[in-house]
């Protein structure tokens, strides 16, 4: 935890000097008017929702065997032990959630970065998250929340959808990232090539079950507490993080960090009304 706080507090030092200083900071809910009109945002979601088809996976990493399952190098703590999850079906939002969708349920933009309703929704916490998905339920009718911990791992591992997609890169080694040994084929992330800032969705290549920026863009948040000890004892059916605790989780990596952070498997944790220009949303919608 220490560790990361500081990796934290050494990245808000470096955006400082990328251009994001409160005097060149786009206006709040600025949008691009030469874009045409696009079909109501509420439809597209219902329509970009995929599929994935429940099964066991074998989630977490591990850094002790170079030749055994789930192996990575540059794990943290939080990430082990390697344990078999099981889950049940469920839809997962193709796209993160956009700034045109948030201001279509919402009204307002609360992101740092504007002008493309197609950029990720950004500076959101996890409590903001929470209305939102409660007013988009109202509106819809139907019961959208964020994924868990485990439900996001398996949907950016690929799934069930391809079994050698899902686990082996061309090399008969594990992906290291979602559907790519190469990062910059599936992630923006921290580096002279990414400007910086967010995307718009759907700009990288997609993993095996055709969700983009699973890593990268923004980080995601789930619906779980965190706890860095989690994985020594969490049930193997639909595991859904523990009980109680002071921090939620969130998942994937963003445009504010490096290559080490955007894993299928990395894990970091914020305070439920702490939000942040890197952190954004993904919907899942349970069966």
């Amino acid at each position: 935890m220490t560790k990361r706080l500081f990796v934290w507090a050494i990245a808000a030092l470096l955006v400082a000097g990328t251009g994001c200083s409160k005097e060149n900071e786009p206006k709040k809910n600025e949008s691009n008017e030469n874009e045409p009109q696009e079909r109501d945002r509420i439809e597209q979601l219902l329509e970009d929702m995929v599929y994935v088809e429940g099964g066991t996976f074998l989630m977490g990493a591990q850094d002790s065997d170079s030749n055994g399952l789930n192996y990575d190098s540059e794990i943290w703590i939080d990430e082990s032990p390697v344990h078999e999850v099981t889950l049940d079906s469920y839809y997962i939002g193709k796209y993160e959630v956009t700034q045109g969708l948030w201001k279509r349920v919402m009204g307002t933009n609360p992101s740092y970065f504007t002008g493309n309703d197609n950029l990720p929704v950004e500076q959101v916490s996890w409590d903001d998250c929470q209305a939102f998905i409660t007013k988009l339920n109202e509106m819809t009718g139907k019961n959208f929340r964020l994924p868990t911990e485990a439900e996001w791992e398996y949907a950016a591992r690929g799934g069930q959808q391809d079994e050698y997609t899902r686990t082996m890169g061309q090399s008969g080694t594990y992906y290291k990232y979602a559907g790519s040994n190469d990062i910059d084929e599936v992630a923006w992330y921290y580096d002279i090539y990414s400007d910086s800032k967010t995307h718009p969705v759907g700009t990288k290549a997609p993993n095996a079950l055709g969700l983009y920026d699973m890593l990268g863009n923004v980080w995601e948040w789930c619906s779980d507490w965190y706890n860095v000890d989690y994985y020594s004892n969490s049930p193997q059916s639909n595991p859904e993080g523990p009980a109680t605790g002071n921090y939620r989780a969130f998942r994937g990596g963003s445009w504010f960090r490096g290559a080490d952070f955007c894993r299928v498997s990395c894990r970091d944790n914020r305070t439920s009304d702490d939000g942040h220009s890197s952190l954004g949303l993904r919907l899942v919608l349970p069966l």
